[in-house]
């Protein structure tokens, strides 16, 4: 009979000991430490449950336990100057912007970590990225595998259908049974396995109800010992707690390779995806996808979504331009990204003037409106504001200062701005426009899109771009005159 030890584990950040405290003495976080059993199973306890294939002999099995790994010749220590320096082939996904936030691909024996809130589009996400590498890889007798905890077989076809990503080499498989999903990938050693989700797997070996932070650090670690051993890569698919962090304890992260987060709003289509942490690649990188009936598409160039019109050339020459309506262009990792800000200046009926925002920074939207009146002459104390833009896009970057207190100005002085013209920029409490980073990526992209003026502060160095007109300023009432 397996032993059984009562210990004390933070969600948060992964510290164990043998007593009880309200306070975590590692992270100092309140009510995150539970008791939980950590049995220590007997060996191949785990390999014989789930079928794993035996010697050549025919006596015991290949892979007795995790624990046996450090006895493998191949693991053995070298000398760092007798190993290779040649690329890792990486899998392409079928999704470029997959790709590109994992830095070029999946590479062979790792472990990525998706996660996301609840009907945000991981499992179609997953899904089809293993419909579309199990079609690149039919010719050569590759095979992808599906292991979904949460639906049944029928239930995986169905959506399978509906997206396209029904392939005879892709193997669908539904078991909450650890065992079984480690056995099932060591006697098909597939090309990529895809876990749906760390959640609702269970090892019979530890104590713990699904989901617990025993079960999902078992979980996590016997996964991440088949993919490094077997050199397969696995997709694994976590849940979010209610403030949007992973479920489970914080060692998931730090086991893993990869974590990326799926995000998007429930009332868009438009999803992001974030790398989090990346071993292999960049984590300042974004993808963006489509979310839609017949599955996930993605989005080479989200410029125009955030958009009311695609400005420049596309708004054409007849259009007149809207008052209370500014264009101003974010960084989100490598990409720049036009976001426009819309708002509304009424007379406030109220006692205390209402403030109501979208996609920005509410205590910043304060913090602009009293540097507006001060330094910019424009008195919107008592006017009920609403600032919002567009498809859900996010202007809380320092740069949209600029083009925020632009639309309010324009608003309340029912002024304009044209369709062509972009504002970049910080506002300091003292009036003054301060430079933003990667300023001249952000002008390039604006040109790219058609964009003919730019109100940018003080540049270090002369940039000039063809087609657009560059006009520096350094204080906030210089920048409302050159803009409105």
């Amino acid at each position: 009979m397996a032993k059984t030890n009562v210990q004390y584990l933070c969600s948060e950040c992964g510290w164990t000991g043998a007593k009880w405290f309200g306070r975590c003495p590692e992270c100092g976080q309140w009510g995150t430490i539970d008791e939980f059993h950590e049995a220590r199973p007997a060996a191949a306890s785990r390999t014989r449950a789930g079928g794993a294939t035996r010697g050549a002999d025919g006596g015991e099995p290949a892979r007795m336990s995790r624990t046996r790994s450090a006895a493998v010749a191949a693991s053995a220590a070298r000398p760092i100057t007798e190993i290779g320096t040649d690329d890792v082939t990486r899998i392409p996904t079928g999704f470029s912007e997959f790709d590109r936030v994992l830095g070029g691909g999946i590479v062979p024996g790792s472990v990525v970590l998706i996660a996301g809130e609840p009907g945000i589009g991981k499992s179609t996400l997953l899904l089809e990225t293993a419909g579309n590498i199990a079609r690149a890889h039919a010719a050569a007798g590759g095979r992808v595998l599906y292991v979904s905890g949460e639906e049944s077989q029928g239930q995986v076809r169905l959506r399978a259908t509906r997206i396209d990503a029904v392939e005879p080499n892709l193997l669908l498989a539904a078991t909450t049974d650890l065992a079984t999903v480690l056995g099932l990938i060591e006697r098909e050693r597939p090309t990529l396995a895809i876990v749906d989700s760390a959640q609702t797997i269970v090892s019979q070996d530890v104590d713990g109800i699904s989901g617990g932070s025993t079960q999902v650090r078992e979980v996590a670690s016997a996964l991440i010992d088949v993919a490094k051993t077997l050199d397969v890569p696995v997709l694994l698919v976590g849940h979010v707690t209610k403030d949007g962090s992973i479920a489970g304890p914080r060692t998931l992260e730090h086991l893993v390779d990869v974590v990326c987060q799926f995000e998007g709003d429930a009332e868009t289509a438009l999803r992001m995806l974030r790398a989090v942490k990346n071993r292999f690649g960049p984590t300042d990188e974004v993808g963006c996808f489509d979310m839609s009936g017949e599955g996930i598409e993605e989005v080479t160039d989200p410029a125009g979504l955030f958009l009311s019109s695609a400005g420049g050339d596309d708004a054409g020459d007849d259009a007149p331009p809207v008052e209370g309506t500014c264009v101003t262009f974010t960084l989100d990792g490598h990409r720049s990204l036009p976001i426009e800000i819309q708002s509304l200046v009424t007379n406030s009926v109220l006692p205390t003037p209402r403030r109501a925002v979208n996609g920005v920074d509410a205590n910043r939207i304060a913090m602009l409106v009293a540097v507006l009146y001060r330094h910019g002459r424009v008195n919107l104390l008592s006017n009920d504001l609403y600032i919002s833009t567009i498809a859900g896009g996010l202007a809380k970057e320092p740069a949209c200062d600029l083009a925020i207190v632009a639309a309010l100005a324009s608003a309340a002085r029912h002024a304009p701005i044209a369709r062509t013209t972009c504002a970049i920029g910080e506002i300091s409490l003292t009036g003054q426009v301060r430079p933003a980073p990667r300023l001249e990526y952000r002008l390039r992209e604006a040109a790219r899109l058609g964009f003919t003026t730019a109100v940018v502060p003080r540049l270090r160095r002369r940039v000039a771009i063809p087609g657009l007109r560059v006009v520096e300023v350094t204080t906030l009432k210089a920048a409302l005159d050159a803009l409105l």
